[in-house]
């Protein structure tokens, strides 16, 4: 078997922005598959509290200038890019200054969730889609994680089914306890919608909300997972038994995802 490609793209990762258990897991994870002989590449906003000259990151000429498109109105993609100290690991920022360049991640100061939170969220999935095009580099996963990155198998699943980069691609969906009360706007759905995307497809998202995300990350993944116990009233009637079990940030648990990783890859479309 050839050497595995797994893409992380998550909401945070240590140590450039650190404020839920997912910044230290994605961390930990991707490290330890390279460590096994996993190619990696990894993808996380470029939120506006991360220090850009202090962290050293600079943008990728090559990868950057694509428009992504949310209701209608296209936004050009800049990527970033920093390494990890005292690792051998890189990490690829999404960048736009209308939703990136804010200090803060998706509330205000006063704690009001951003009404944009869906609009970032839609272009930081297309973003990462559309950068692993770019590259050029076909990805034999995709593992998602947090809420932020819901989208990303639906669109795999729809939208990007055809494409010769990721058409093979498999999906892993982590959740987390970073729930949400917001709804969005009664348009939700369309801004999500996409050439090649039936109406129906997009029924778990009707809710507009957070549980619409995570069922829709529910629905598309080809393997869900916690890396944490999810205690919140908002999974309630999301999960049941689709998940698997607990998968811990240490050895055991990592050890479970490069076994879990290898199944999918070899796993018969």
């Amino acid at each position: 078997m050839s050497k595995l490609r797994v893409l992380y793209a998550a909401s945070e990762i240590s140590p450039f922005l650190t404020t839920s258990s997912v910044a230290d897991f994605t961390r930990a994870l991707p490290q330890h598959m390279q460590e096994k002989g996993i190619e990696i590449r990894i993808l996380v906003p470029r939120f506006g509290l991360i220090n850009e000259r202090r962290n050293r990151l600079h943008e990728v000429l090559r990868l950057s200038g694509i428009n992504i498109t949310v209701s209608d109105d296209a936004k050009p993609l800049v990527i970033k890019v920093a390494s990890i100290p005292n690792a051998k690991l890189q990490v690829y920022f999404i960048d736009n200054t209308d939703y990136f360049k804010r200090k803060a991640i998706f509330h205000d100061k006063d704690n009001n969730f951003f009404e944009d939170n869906d609009d970032r969220t839609i272009f930081f999935c297309k973003g990462v889609l559309e950068t692993v095009k770019k590259l050029g580099w076909a990805p034999d996963i995709i593992h998602c994680h947090d809420w932020i990155t819901s989208l990303i198998p639906m669109y795999l699943k729809t939208a990007y089914r055809d494409d010769p980069i990721l058409r093979e691609t498999r999906t892993v969906f982590t959740i987390y306890n970073n729930t949400f009360s917001y709804k969005f706007g009664e348009y939700f759905t369309e801004k999500v919608k996409i050439k090649g995307i039936a109406q129906e497809k997009l029924t778990p998202l009707a809710s507009a909300d957070f549980g619409g995300l995570i069922r829709a990350g529910v629905e598309y993944a080809d393997a869900i997972t916690r890396s944490e116990t999810l205690q919140d009233d908002h999974f309630k009637g999301l999960l049941d038994e689709q998940y698997l079990a607990l998968i811990e940030n240490n050895e055991a648990g990592l050890d479970a995802y490069y076994d879990l990783y290898k199944k999918l890859a070899t796993t018969v479309r």
